[in-house]
């Protein structure tokens, strides 16, 4: 297992999810409910950072590796699902909202694994659509987390139609990887 900056900053994403988590579990007297959201916001905020920055960093240090790309995704999966999982409980955003974001996501990842086993993942590579999704998502997060109102924006609901559009736009994306994918499944299960 390669072990360098970018893949330490993807391992410190993974570490968030624990403490974000945690955040919403530390007893009454320690903290207020603002301080919380807060942590949360900024764990979230800077998890969502390092997933930028360890892509950037691999590509401009050179140091790309099969380990590392496995990682990532899992690791921005983690975080998105455990956020996700945490403002249901919050009652910040619907189940409905959450069971779609997260089952998109372990749909998508293993269509990306079938195709790229048999040879076929450029079929099913991220597109633009994909990319619109993660930031629609990414942006409604932390404001959910959030969840009062920052230099004038109304977090609350502004965050809760982004969650719902990033819904949309996640059924969409599906819909695009899967039609994408489909000349290869039909091929595939004529043979099986």
């Amino acid at each position: 297992m390669p072990f360098n900056l970018p893949i330490l900053l993807t391992w410190l994403r993974i570490v968030a999810i624990p403490l974000l988590i945690a955040v919403y579990y530390l007893p009454a007297g320690w903290v207020t409910g603002h301080e919380r959201d807060v942590a949360a916001t900024i764990l979230f905020i800077a998890a969502a950072v390092t997933d930028w920055a360890d892509g950037f960093l691999a590509r401009r240090l050179n140091q790309t590796s099969a380990f590392g790309a496995f990682l990532d995704p899992v690791a921005d999966k983690l975080m998105v699902a455990a956020a996700l999982i945490v403002l249901v409980q919050l009652g910040r955003t619907d189940a409905i909202v959450a069971a779609i974001i997260i089952g998109r996501e372990i749909t998508i990842s293993a269509l990306r694994e079938w195709m790229a086993r048999i040879g076929a993942a450029r079929s099913v590579a991220v597109s633009m659509l994909g990319k619109i999704k993660t930031v629609a998502q990414m942006v409604a997060i932390p404001m959910l987390l959030y969840y009062e109102e920052f230099m004038g924006i109304d977090c609350r609901h502004l965050g809760s139609w982004l969650m719902w559009i990033a819904a949309l736009l996640t059924l969409w994306s599906m819909g695009y990887y899967l039609r994408m994918a489909w000349p290869e499944i039909a091929a595939r299960s004529k043979d099986d």
